[in-house]
Formats: C-alpha cells, structure tokens, sequence
C-alpha cells in the first residue's frame, strides 16, 4: 500500500514537472501572459484548484517581492505535490529559457536574425492575447460581481495604464494599485461568512521567512566570486517589485565590469523574447559573467537559483499568514478589494505591452478573435492552441 501511495506521489511529480516544461517551452508575453496560461491550464482544464485559490496566489505574487508568475507557479506545483511538486514546477518552467540564454551567451545571437523565428514568436505573442483575454473574463465573472467591484477593477487598469504615461518617474505602479484597492476597502462591507477557498499549510514557514532573510545578510561576508555572484543576484531578487522589466537593470548594475554593453543590450532584448521567466536574465549574466576557466552552465545555474530563491521561499511563507489573516472580517474586504484591482492589472497587462506589441495589423485581429471564440465555445488543451498558433505564424511569415 505505501508503495502505491508513493507511485502515485512521483506521477503527480512527474504531470507537474512535464506540465509545466510545456509552458516553459511556449509561453511567451511575459509574467501577465504567464498568468493566462496558468489560469487556462492549471484551473480550467486540469481543474488542479479554484478561481478563488488562484485568485489568492496572484494577489499575494502582486505584494510580495520577487518572479511573480513564477511564484505562482510555485505555489500552484506546491498545492498539487508538496515540496517537489513546487520545484518540479519551477524547474520545468524554467529550464527552457534558462538553457536558451546560457547557450546565447555561449554563441551569440544568430537564432534571433532567422525569420522563421521572428514568425513562430509573433504566432504565439497573438496565442498570449487569446489565453490572457479569456483569463480576464474568467477572474472578472468571479471576483467584480457587484458594480463596487467592477468600477474598483476598471480604475485600477486606467490607473496602470495611463499613471506610467503621466508620471514616467512613478516606479512600482502596481503595488500603488493594490494599496489603493486596500484603502477603498475601508469603505466597503466585508463578506459576511469566510468563504474563501482554503490554501494548503506550509509546512515551517517561519524557518523560510528566516531562511529568506538570513541568506540575506550572509552575502555581505561572501568573498569569493561565485559566492560574491550569488548574494548579488540574492540581493536583487529580494529587493526587485514589478518583475522581470525591474530586475533587468538591477542585475545588469552587477556584471557591468565584466560583460561588455552590446552583450547586456543582446541579453536584455532577449529575455524579453524567449518563452518562460524574464527572471532567467540571470542565467545570460552568469553565464557571461564566468571566468575563461570557469563551468559557465555553474556559474549560469548559480545566478539563476539566486534571483530566484527568495521570491519563491517568500511566496510560501506568506502563504501561511494569508490563510490565518483570512478569517478576519474586514481582512477578507481586503483581499475582495485586492482582487478586483488584480483583475484591473490583468486588464491593463492585456492591454499593454501585449496587445499593443502582438496585434500589429487588423490581419493579426482576425486570428486573434477566432481563437478566443474557440477557446471559449470549445475550449481547446493548451497544447492544441499553441501548435494551431506556431503553425499560424509560419504560415502566414511564409
């Protein structure tokens, strides 16, 4: 029996791992795009948790520091098989684009001068428009029914789109939203019941947060350059709001004495490009960062995990204080209120940078609009869109 038990541990393992790889391998757009895919997969297919749970998980990825479609993923991994289910989740992610930027910094840029590339990308930036609009219908039917909720959504996604245009210095935009959500929902009736959907224990998440911060201030005694190399990408990890388009900057500050500005330009354009986390900037900057001696797929990985960990760790660890907070009444108005204004910031991301870098032409709306009909009406697997959409894009750059 026990041997049963476990057989059917290492195949949950194993779905979450190959399940995830697929996204890592296809899911361009960036972290907004990435929440589509997660919602399509993981809550409408596969039926792994509740538009409420994920809806949780997303809020907290808003808040806490750190790759925050990754650490829904995580997160998600974690609900479905425990600890290895949460890395299986993140290494399938992100082993993709993690390979794809080691090799780059190994041999240059020639894959991004081919044209059937530039095609099979723009096939699937049109996919992410498709997946990330059905993922906002599906979250605003659940979380802005009343008129409160939706009014309190669209001004959040005006506020994300047009605050960055007004006020080009305002930084982490975002987390300006979601305080505003928190203090508007002073002013709203919280749920009568606790009705949220319960998300899993975690295990020793005081030992994590401690774990966060220890690693923390251990960097600043680390002397040699591998170790020097992880506690700077720690650090940024740590301190990073806003995701990938953040930490780029931060990270490319540490290695500017040894990588060359073409090759920062080369990675910065290409993290933006390949499927997967922008947070495997990283492994482009370790790689090329790593001495002529050096295992540069080492030096890659060690970058890599850094920018990572403490995210990942956080993500968990706040977990556990979200579900106890939960059952306070005027808490659960704000994670009501924190919601909506999710939902407004999905809205705003569909907006921009995906619609307006991916539908370029009213020829690229056509396919745009049957997709998303057949995804409604059929719903498709995931894999099914991406092949449909790659093909798209091949045939029509042909």
């Amino acid at each position: 029996m026990p041997n049963k038990s476990f057989s059917r541990y290492g195949q949950r393992v194993l779905d979450v791992f190959w399940t995830f790889l697929l996204l890592g391998l296809t899911s361009f757009g960036g972290p907004a795009a990435h929440l589509g895919y997660f919602n399509q997969t993981f809550i409408q297919r596969k039926k792994w948790a509740t538009e409420a749970q994920y809806a949780q998980w997303v809020a907290l990825s808003q808040v806490v520091p750190g790759p925050g479609s990754s650490q829904v993923g995580f997160a998600l991994g974690y609900h479905r098989a425990g600890w290895l289910g949460a890395w299986a989740a993140f290494v399938g992610f992100t082993l993709p684009s993690f390979i794809i930027m080691v090799l780059l910094a190994q041999f240059g840029q020639h894959w991004q001068d081919q044209l059937w590339f530039s095609n099979l990308v723009h096939g699937l930036k049109l996919l992410a428009v498709v997946v990330v609009a059905d993922a906002c219908l599906n979250m605003w039917r659940a979380f802005c029914k009343s008129t409160a909720m939706g009014v309190l959504a669209l001004f959040s996604a005006a506020f994300m789109v047009f605050l960055p245009v007004l006020y080009p210095a305002l930084s982490m935009v975002s987390l300006w939203v979601l305080f505003a959500a928190g203090v508007f929902s002073l002013f709203t009736s919280p749920p009568v019941a606790y009705t949220a959907e319960p998300l899993p224990a975690v295990r020793f998440a005081p030992w994590l947060l401690a774990m966060v911060i220890g690693l923390f201030f251990v960097g600043f005694v680390l002397t040699d350059q591998l170790s020097q190399l992880f506690s700077n990408f720690y650090q940024a990890g740590a301190l990073v709001f806003g995701g990938g388009h953040v930490v780029l900057p931060m990270l490319s500050a540490f290695v500017s004495d040894s990588v060359a500005d073409a090759d920062l330009l080369m990675g910065y354009a290409a993290a933006q490009a390949v499927p997967g986390p922008m947070f495997t900037m990283a492994s482009f900057l370790g790689a090329s960062s790593a001495p002529s001696d050096a295992n540069i797929w080492l030096w890659a990985g060690v970058a890599t995990l850094a920018v990572f960990l403490s995210g990942l760790l956080l993500m968990l660890s706040a977990q556990s204080m979200w579900q106890g907070l939960s059952y306070y009444a005027r808490f659960r108005s704000v994670v009501m209120c924190l919601n909506a204004a999710v939902v407004g910031i999905l809205l705003a991301a569909l907006w921009n940078p995906i619609l307006t870098s991916s539908v370029l032409t009213v020829w690229d709306l056509m396919p745009v609009l049957v997709g998303f009909a057949w995804l409604r009406v059929k719903r498709p697997s995931i894999f099914t869109l991406i092949l449909s959409f790659v093909a798209l894009g091949l045939i029509s750059g042909g």
